[in-house]
């Protein structure tokens, strides 16, 4: 990124990485070297879709620092959801280094997520 890039938050949007199968979890979340932020969403759920901007913003603000992902109960595979244990959307999971660390169930604005980082994550 370019200074002037840096200066005023210019650059590409990251979108948060879609999972729909065990195998892409593992790869994507349990694997990961850096913490992971995980959404789990479904269509017809209207704080999901309050939440969904939210999560560009936290992926393009931590593109160094945290993984953001996303899953959709539509497309996710029973198996997976089965052993998340999600009973209700919008749930977010945080993983450090394979393990779950946090959960919760609900909206939350960016403020929510830059604390939690700050205060979890200090030097991810």
């Amino acid at each position: 990124m370019s200074l002037i890039g840096k200066l005023f938050g210019a650059g590409p949007k990251v979108l948060p990485t879609h999972v729909r199968s065990v195998e892409d979890f593992t790869r994507e979340v349990l694997e990961a070297k850096e913490p992971v932020v995980v959404d789990v969403w479904s269509e017809t759920c209207a704080p999901c879709k309050q939440l969904a901007p939210v999560l560009v913003k936290l992926a393009t603000k931590y593109r160094e620092r945290v993984r953001v992902v996303e899953l959709s109960t539509a497309s996710a595979q029973p198996a997976l959801l089965s052993r998340l244990g999600v009973r209700a959307t919008p749930t977010i999971l945080v993983f450090d280094r394979g393990r779950e660390v946090g959960r919760m169930t609900g909206f939350r604005p960016l403020s929510w997520f830059d604390e939690m980082i700050a205060t979890e994550f200090p030097e991810a």
